[in-house]
């Protein structure tokens, strides 16, 4: 591709581009996010999604692999999915920063420990942070919103929920999930009838779960399908 031989690139304003990224699992019934303490300027010592700045020679999923890792001490999920860009130009102080969100799920996420411009790192509860506007810095409360409720489409479309079950799993703590995401009750028999009437959601692994009171719940993995047809709609 050839470039204008009186194109420079100086006459436009700086720019910088940036991922977040939110990081959901599920403890004790509930949906939380890990969330990194700021150590540098702006808002230090404030709460925030983990992300930073693309380098030149990535692409955005590698910049977002990469943050996490630094910021976290996590891994590549399995799951990291882009959901869109925010681009206010007030959004950042330091200069014009468009950033691009990704949502992620990490099933038993290991405790997130902070690191490069991250002074700490914590899970905590979604619905703690989103119910008080003020928890978060820059537009993050509005980026996990959305990230959110990405989350919650993707579960209503695909078998997604599945990737919050590490290894074999019973049908209730697949119901847990949707539960937890979803934040509503769901009826346990009409969960169940749904779940096994849609072919290649889940697959029976043949085991029991152990121990317990009762009869030991039969134990699945996650099937091959990667949509829900029909979509397996949510309460409203």
């Amino acid at each position: 591709m050839t470039v204008a031989a009186d194109y420079d690139p100086r006459a436009f304003p700086p720019f910088a581009v940036t991922v977040d990224i939110a990081v959901f699992t599920i403890e004790d019934g509930l949906l939380k996010v890990a969330l990194i303490e700021r150590g540098e300027e702006p808002h230090k010592g404030s709460l925030a999604l983990p992300g930073g700045f693309v380098r030149p020679d990535e692409n955005l999923r590698e910049a977002a692999v990469r943050e996490l890792s630094e910021e976290t001490g996590l891994e590549s999920p399995d799951h990291l999915e882009q959901f869109g860009a925010y681009g206010d130009p007030d959004r950042d102080p330091r200069m014009r920063i468009v950033t691009v969100g990704y949502w992620a799920i990490v099933p038993d996420l290991p405790e997130p420990v902070g690191g490069t411009d991250a002074a700490a790192a914590r899970k905590v509860p979604v619905a703690d942070v989103l119910n008080d506007r003020d928890a978060l810095q820059f537009d993050h409360h509005q980026i996990l919103s959305d990230a959110l409720e990405h989350a919650k489409d993707a579960l209503e479309d695909t078998t997604v929920a599945t990737d919050f079950c590490e290894g074999e799993f019973a049908i209730s703590d697949l119901r847990r999930v949707y539960e937890a995401v979803w934040g509503v009750e769901l009826d346990q028999g009409n969960f169940q009838n749904k779940v096994l009437e849609i072919d290649g959601f889940v697959e029976p692994t043949g085991n029991r779960r152990t121990g317990g009171r009762g009869r030991p719940p039969e134990l699945f993995r996650a099937g091959s399908a990667d949509r829900i047809d029909p979509p397996f709609r949510r309460p409203r």
